[in-house]
């Protein structure tokens, strides 16, 4: 009898928090600086720590499906096993937005980057040079790829810590250390506004939730993973912003776009110019390496529960044991970044990303809180007022997109859910969803509240 070809079991926490950190690329930071700095009025300290508490309680959601339900399919699987399998569907529709524009974007930045330090090589070589290598990558192995991301993720954390090494000699006794948090003028409107804009840099920890399949212990790594991913990016970005607002208490640049690289000129010269541009390659790359990874693998559960079509989407190569057809699928996809505007890349990303993360949220009242009925005043704090919390603010959040992605979003939605109910015949869906809904809990009452 033919041995089933399964994901292979092999992450450490270790690991698997490199390649959430890989995915979010902590130098994002200096991508969105000018314009969070700018939107925020220079309170970008302040817009931080409310974006950190923000995000918070969205990272806490996930850490919880993640034990309930540790599986590869991210949000498509704690919706899809919470409430019903349609909007579970449409979140990992959703998702795919998110999932399926990561790389294109990192293509698309690649290419812009170097063909900016090499203008004699055209940036369509970069884009599809890197594609190939992503694919590569890919196909060899988690294992590989998450050592590789390991190693570029230090040399960005690093790179961040050696230029907070200029910026330490702004202190000026007490006046200095309370300056960040002594413009009163700017009102909290304006901080919001600020905070907004920065959540995206905290976009790419849930990515880390397709992975479970391929973890050790992956109830227990997986949501700690979440959460130190938090933890490590909430301290790289305040320290920096608040040494930045030390260093210089106001800032004017020519052009919001390259802030970043105007900061370093600033602080160190031509030399950390070259350094910061060389880093920031590195940080593409290993962003661009992870997108693959997570949405590769979130398409291979799709195909294994048959939504997409099985006998591509779900197979396993019997010697790397990952998902070639998907690797090599989105490799294609991924061509786009020759002729797609980074502009529209990144809205279709923040709409996928954002109804994701509300839906993460809704679930878990939904499992734990209404469901399981876990509802003593410690657990209504953590079932019903945290997640209820994190999915008003995603839910804000999504409000702030303009009207093209909002409008370009929706088509997407309403394409999947034509194709989901095309595909299981309306009838049949909402049978098996009920069966679902009715039986998702594979183990016991006792162990079901143990595990939450």
């Amino acid at each position: 009898m033919k041995q089933e070809v399964t994901l292979r079991q092999s992450l450490t926490l270790v690991q698997v928090v490199a390649l959430g950190l890989a995915w979010m690329t902590p130098m994002i930071y200096f991508s969105v600086f000018g314009i969070a700095y700018d939107a925020s009025q220079g309170m970008i300290t302040e817009a931080y720590l409310l974006s950190v508490v923000a995000i918070f309680f969205t990272a806490y959601s996930y850490s919880i499906m993640a034990r309930i339900f540790p599986g590869s399919g991210s949000s498509y699987t704690y919706v899809k096993q919470s409430l019903h399998p349609i909007p579970g569907f449409t979140v990992g529709w959703a998702i795919l937005l998110d999932y399926l524009f990561s790389p294109i974007i990192a293509c698309l930045t690649f290419g812009i980057y170097l063909n900016a330090q090499f203008p004699a090589v055209p940036a369509y070589v970069w884009i599809v040079l890197l594609n190939i290598v992503l694919a590569v990558v890919n196909i060899a192995g988690i294992k590989f790829s998450a050592s590789l991301s390991k190693l570029f993720v230090l040399f960005q954390i690093l790179f961040i810590a050696f230029f907070c090494t200029y910026l330490i000699r702004g202190f000026d006794g007490f006046a200095g250390v309370v300056q960040p948090f002594s413009n009163l003028d700017v009102g909290l409107p304006t901080i919001l506004a600020g905070a907004s804009i920065i959540c995206f840099s905290f976009l790419g920890f849930d990515t880390v939730s397709t992975l479970a399949e391929e973890t050790i212990n992956a109830k227990k790594t997986i949501p700690r993973a979440i959460m130190l991913i938090i933890l490590i990016a909430s301290i790289l970005y305040v320290a920096t912003s608040y040494l930045i607002q030390i260093t210089y208490p106001s800032l004017t640049f020519v052009n919001l776009d390259s802030a970043g690289f105007e900061l370093m000129k600033m602080a160190g010269g031509a030399t950390l110019g070259a350094i910061f541009t060389t880093v920031l390659i590195f940080a593409i790359f290993t962003q661009g390496l992870t997108s693959v990874t997570s949405v590769s693998r979130l398409l291979y559960v799709l195909g294994r529960d048959s939504i997409l079509p099985k006998r591509f989407f779900g197979a396993l190569h019997p010697k790397y044991r990952t998902p070639v057809n998907n690797i090599v699928l989105v490799a294609i996809v991924s061509l786009l970044a020759l002729v797609i505007s980074l502009d529209m890349a990144v809205k279709f990303v923040s709409f996928g990303a954002l109804t994701s993360f509300a839906f993460v949220n809704i679930s878990v009242v939904a499992e734990c809180y209404i469901k399981r009925k876990l509802r003593s005043p410690k657990q209504t704090i953590q079932y019903l007022i945290f997640p209820l919390a994190g999915a008003s603010f995603i839910i804000w959040l999504i409000t702030l997109l303009d009207a093209n992605a909002l409008m370009l979003g929706c088509i997407w939605l309403v394409a999947g859910l034509a194709y989901f109910l095309y595909r299981t015949k309306l009838s049949g869906a909402f049978r098996t969803g009920s069966q679902l809904f009715d039986g998702t809990a594979s183990i016991s009452n006792h162990e079901q509240r143990k595990s939450v």
